[in-house]
């Protein structure tokens, strides 16, 4: 049973939170948050999507600390799960390792490159102790499915692949400071951008279009990802500009040599592949990406083997990326990476 310490009960700690009370590999015992009304459970944070933070864990379980370095001092804790605001994802993380913790720490790994690349060293430079971005997407039932198929060519190469993730702006919280929150770009687009490196690997350059429009950083962005004149058409969208109302959309349309690869969160049948004139709906996997990212990072734990479907150094290209997004919108023209 690992003994876990939670620390920023927001919507995506609720949501980890949601997972370790069924999990039978885990147990709580403490949590943090700077917010009293968030502590004491008065108040909760709510998901921007169905099954995000639904509140099955009860707080009163765990012990509870006002901030999250005195959680990180508590010698029961095993793992450090961070889901703070991004430009604390740093601070806690390197502490955490330095403590002799196990280490998840939220998308995106970091507010800046810079950041990123820091944390990744530390990660390397703490031995026995394991540590593992929420990237969930990598874990998400229907776009597993499509890194396999890619992988495995059960379709044929893949000529054309388009990404998108578009929503309402959150507009609370640390969302309404664009330097906090990096804009739509760097928090919602970067699911995308770190999935288009796992299935393409690290693009030659990037030529992205964009603009600011809710935050002082981009809230809308179009990518083209270069992967030279071998290379399949790669592009994404992600914005958070979208009219309030506006239900949260991830999708895929995935062009291969023999067949259509589509995904649509808000239909009926979710993933589809369409060839010879027929459409084929695909059954998906049970439960949402952040229950599996959280059940492969536990049995990692216990079997004392380093995470390999996605890594800290994963993350922090995935930062190294976006960053290039942000340049080429800056500087209007394509930028090598």
């Amino acid at each position: 049973m690992i003994q876990v310490g939670l620390i920023g009960l927001g919507m995506m700690g609720n949501t980890h939170l949601d997972v370790y009370a069924s999990h039978p590999g885990a147990r709580v015992v403490a949590i943090s948050d700077i917010d009293p009304e968030r502590l004491s459970g008065r108040t909760r944070a709510q998901g921007n999507i169905v099954g995000q933070a639904q509140g099955k864990f009860d707080l009163s379980q765990a012990r509870r600390y006002d901030e999250g370095m005195k959680l990180i001092r508590d010698r029961e804790v095993e793992l450090v799960d961070i889901c703070v605001p991004t430009p604390l994802h740093l601070k806690f993380a390197q502490a955490a390792l330095r403590a002799g913790k196990h280490v998840m720490v939220e998308k995106p790994l970091a507010r800046t490159r810079r950041a990123a690349d820091r944390l990744a060293r530390c990660a390397e430079e703490t031995p026995g102790r394991l540590a593992m971005p929420g990237m969930c997407m990598r874990f998400w039932p229907g776009w597993d499915w499509l890194k396999q198929a890619i992988v495995d060519q059960r379709y044929g190469r893949v000529r054309a692949a388009h990404f998108r993730r578009i929503a309402p702006y959150p507009g609370s919280g640390f969302y309404l400071s664009g330097e906090d929150c990096g804009g739509a770009i760097l928090d919602l687009h970067v699911h995308d951008t770190d999935f288009v490196q796992w299935c393409f690997g690290m693009p030659q350059a990037v030529t992205s279009h964009g603009y600011r429009v809710l935050t002082s950083e981009i809230d809308h962005v179009a990518t083209h990802y270069d992967y030279g004149t071998e290379g399949p058409l790669v592009t994404a969208e992600g914005s958070w500009a979208m009219a309030r109302g506006f239900p949260f959309t991830m999708q895929f349309t995935v062009n291969c040599e023999r067949a259509t690869l589509a995904f649509d969160s808000g239909a009926s049948s979710p993933l589809k592949v369409f060839r010879d004139g027929v459409s084929e709906a695909v059954p998906l996997g049970e439960g949402m990406g952040y229950a599996r990212e959280i059940d492969y990072f536990l049995n990692c734990i216990e079997r004392r083997e380093a995470p390999t479907t996605v890594t800290i150094a994963d993350a922090a290209r995935s930062v190294r990326i976006i960053e290039a997004e942000a340049a080429s919108i800056r500087k209007r023209r394509a930028v090598r990476l």
